[in-house]
């Protein structure tokens, strides 16, 4: 007579797996545990720019809701030293938090030299070659009056008159959330990915004095901070 063939059923598959990833010495736990990672330990660029940057500065640094800071004209004229000093300070008065421990944020110094490091390598040193873009930083006062003049000429068509148009750049309400120095970026970087050029495709290329001049105007269009506060 034929002995019956033994089968192996579900249950004992799953006992045997069951035995085979518990410890001898420790009946019920499990030997192969997954090691956490902690936040201060992250060291990978793109992970760090996914879950700290992107949200903002769009995917690779090319824009969403602000600057796309991967962008080449970003790049040309914002130094490492401007790109660490602003990741670990943020910009006070801005949605720009202060991303570094010591100023209460999340990321260490090494993170943050990481990040520094990442976006830098987005830059295209020979792309402005042949056209060099305005100054990062202010090199002067601007003027006002002149800025009103040359908005006018370069800017209304898509902001409307005064600024107040669909894209209303001169309202205190868009004014009271972005700095002096995040519209002088602005001008210079342009938001392609909201239509807006960058310094070089206006009427003519500005200038560092055109830039310069249009932020102050743009700047005198905020209402003071005692207005802001009774509103």
């Amino acid at each position: 007579m034929r002995k019956p063939r033994k089968t192996i059923t579900l249950a004992a598959i799953c006992l045997i797996a069951m035995f085979a990833v518990t410890s001898c010495d420790a009946p019920g736990r499990q030997a192969v545990e997954t090691a956490a990672i902690r936040p201060a330990d992250i060291v990978d660029f793109h992970l760090l720019y996914s879950r700290n940057c992107s949200g903002c500065h769009g995917a690779n640094g090319q824009g969403a809701l602000t600057v796309g800071i991967g962008r080449p004209v970003y790049l040309a004229i914002a130094d490492d030293a401007t790109i660490h000093e602003t990741i670990e300070r943020g910009r006070p008065g801005t949605p720009m938090p202060a991303f570094a421990q010591k100023a209460g944020g999340m990321l260490t110094d090494n993170q943050i030299d990481i990040l520094v490091h990442g976006i830098r390598s987005w830059s295209s040193p020979a792309a402005f070659a042949n056209a060099k873009p305005p100054a990062y930083a202010a090199p002067d006062p601007g003027d006002a009056e002149r800025g009103h003049h040359l908005f006018t000429a370069s800017c209304a068509s898509c902001h409307g008159p005064e600024g107040r148009g669909a894209r209303a750049i001169a309202e205190p309400s868009y004014l009271a959330l972005v700095s002096d120095q995040h519209l002088r970026t602005v001008i210079i970087v342009g938001m392609p990915n909201l239509g807006m050029p960058d310094w070089r495709s206006h009427s003519k290329p500005l200038t560092n004095a055109d830039v310069g001049d249009l932020v102050a105007w743009l700047g005198a269009q905020r209402e003071p901070l005692s207005a802001q506060v009774s509103h």
